[in-house]
């Protein structure tokens, strides 16, 4: 009885190879689209991939041109080929911009761009990307009710980009590179201003600042030192209960009789 179920079951498997292959060779376009059809609602996406091609190939203008863009992209997003899937579904939005499946093309375009996205301790040039894609989402498409899941992935993608940074200014920081820490830092600041890590990052930038104007050619210490200085005192004001105070005022001392040496 196995070896009946076997060769049964190996004879179909050969039958539909078969049958997909005449098909795929065929002139038939109508067969063509109905067979990619019923791949793609049987989840065999990498099958259908290659019929919808040709479908749209024949007949672009057409409702199963159409049909078959977007099924493409969808196919590539379902097997997590998400460049792919990207290509096809972003470019649907140029190719069909009246069909009613314009949005979803490109909130999945956007998902793609998303899950593109690499881990913190990677290049955020994706990240950057998918960011983009969403708020574009978001702009063309307001009544959209992906909205509140768009702002969560928006959340999501800014707090893996301000993690990233925040490394990176640690990273100078320890590595001793003084206008970098104190230059991302400020980068950081501007663009993440309800950041938690808002009192971190500007001791790190007070830190990195006293070093770098302690160690300033003479044309550019006074400026540094008083810049550094100010930093301290806003930062004394906005974070009065901050954990560093002992090492910061001990570091501001040290600027104010820099300073006073600097108008001898």
């Amino acid at each position: 009885m196995k070896i009946i179920f076997y060769l049964s079951f190996f004879i179909i498997i050969i039958t539909s190879c078969s049958e997909y292959n005449r098909v795929l060779k065929g002139d038939d376009y109508t067969k063509k689209f109905n067979l990619a059809n019923d791949l793609y609602e049987r989840e065999k996406y990498s099958q259908s991939i290659a019929l919808f091609e040709q479908v749209y190939q024949r007949l672009p203008k057409a409702s199963e041109g159409e049909v078959s863009y977007f099924r493409i992209g969808k196919a590539y997003y379902e097997i997590e080929d998400y460049y792919m899937g990207s290509y096809f579904l972003g470019s649907f939005f140029d190719k069909y911009p009246m069909s009613k499946k314009v949005e979803e093309a490109f909130f999945l375009k956007t998902i793609c761009s998303v899950k593109n996205s690499p881990s913190k301790s990677l290049d955020q040039q994706e990240t950057e990307i998918a960011l983009n894609d969403v708020q574009q989402f978001i702009y063309l498409f307001p009544s959209s009710q992906r909205i509140d899941t768009c702002n969560i992935i928006i959340d999501q993608l800014r707090s893996k980009l301000e993690e990233k940074e925040l490394d990176n200014i640690k990273i100078y920081s320890k590595t001793l590179n003084y206008k970098s820490a104190v230059t991302t830092a400020e980068t950081f600041l501007n663009d993440f201003p309800k950041s938690i890590h808002r009192e971190e990052v500007t001791y790190i930038k007070i830190k990195n600042s006293y070093f770098l104007a302690k160690n300033s050619i003479d044309n550019k210490k006074k400026e540094r030192i008083e810049k550094t200085i100010e930093t301290y005192r806003t930062f004394v004001i906005q974070f009065p209960d901050n954990k560093y105070t002992n090492e910061l005022e001990s570091l501001n001392k040290s600027l104010l009789q820099l300073l006073e040496e600097e108008k001898k």
